[in-house]
């Protein structure tokens, strides 16, 4: 069953006196990300920079308020292929200020600070505000996380799916929308909890540990692995799963050496279809593993304990729940004979 078809069976189960949200009042002032967003009426027109932020309005129904959009690690959800093949990809990775721009947009929706923020590799949200173009980030950035940090950002507290949640039903409410949002929620939720409960139907190890890895800038160099509050860090102590990464930084670099010699029984290596780096593609991660001198003594290239996962799965978004189940169902394939 597809996500569409999900929430309207999730919405046909909401009590009729539930069913239907308020309608949003205009105008409507948000707070996004510490500075107040405003709107006059529902967006007509939205550029999108980030995967999340495009699938969200396109499970929302919106695709045809999307006039652009950009930063991809992964195809498209399969049931939004056809709507997202007529809409334009200004750039897979960041696109240019003028690209997004020219598009006219009323609404920049951005799944990463980093990307429009008080130091935006794409502009401002203060650069955009002067041309009377509304920004919004998705509040799985910013919530529990400080950017100023650089790189990736720390994250100053565990990131919950709540904080995606939040961002689902604020851009419901923006668009008015509050129906499709709250169906869309309650179906994220219910795939939560099976999952969940299908791995505590797994007896897993109760010490069972893993590492999550993203890329690297070079192969041979410290790879990008998952700090211990972020998706990955929830996706983990959800199923019962230790990280040996025990950073706050949401994707610190840590050496080859330092992850053998806490040799994690299982590694989740990204999958994706960007390649700015080498290690970018898993075929050469797999290489990788199994030739390395240090990282195929591991315990868990030895025993084939290699799980591949969509790296927007690991990022904060909707398909993070998409991520758990990817996990809690290549465990029950695994064997954990001690």
């Amino acid at each position: 069953m597809n996500v569409a078809r999900h929430i309207l069976a999730t919405l046909s189960l909401i009590p009729a006196s539930h069913a239907m949200a308020d309608s949003t009042s205009y105008p409507l002032t948000l707070t996004n990300c510490g500075m107040e967003v405003h709107f006059q009426s529902a967006p007509n027109s939205t550029v999108t920079v980030g995967q999340s932020a495009t699938e969200i309005l396109y499970a929302l129904g919106l695709a045809d308020r999307v006039a652009g959009t950009s930063v991809w690690f992964n195809p498209v959800l399969p049931q939004f292929r056809d709507v997202n093949a007529d809409i334009e990809r200004i750039a897979d990775n960041d696109p240019s200020f003028e690209a997004v721009v020219n598009k006219k947009p009323d609404l920049v929706a951005t799944q990463y600070e980093w990307h429009i923020g008080p130091t935006g590799s794409v502009a401002t949200r203060r650069q955009f505000h002067d041309l009377g173009i509304a920004t919004y980030i998705m509040p799985a950035d910013c919530d529990t996380k400080d950017n100023a940090t650089g790189g990736d950002g720390t994250r100053i507290a565990a990131f919950s799916p709540d904080s995606v949640y939040k961002g689902i039903n604020e851009l419901a409410t923006i668009f008015d929308v509050q129906d499709a949002g709250a169906a869309l929620v309650a179906d994220l939720e219910a795939r939560e909890a099976r999952a969940i409960a299908n791995a505590e139907g797994l007896e897993l190890p109760e010490d069972l540990s893993a590492v999550f890895w993203f890329s690297s800038p070079e192969l041979s160099a410290a790879p990008y692995v998952a700090g211990r509050l972020g998706a990955p860090g929830y996706i983990m102590d959800k199923l019962g799963i230790r990280n040996v990464i025990q950073s706050d930084e949401e994707w610190p670099t840590v050496g080859w050496e330092s992850i053998a010699k806490a040799d994690p029984d299982v590694i989740v290596v990204a999958h994706m279809d960007r390649r700015r780096y080498p290690a970018d593609a898993v075929d050469k991660k797999h290489e990788f593993l199994h030739s390395d001198p240090v990282t195929r003594e591991m315990a868990a290239v030895k025993n084939g304990h290699i799980i591949e996962m969509d790296a927007h799965a690991m990022s904060a978004t909707m398909r993070t729940i998409f991520g758990l189940e990817t996990l809690a169902d290549a465990l029950s394939t695994l064997s954990f004979d001690r």
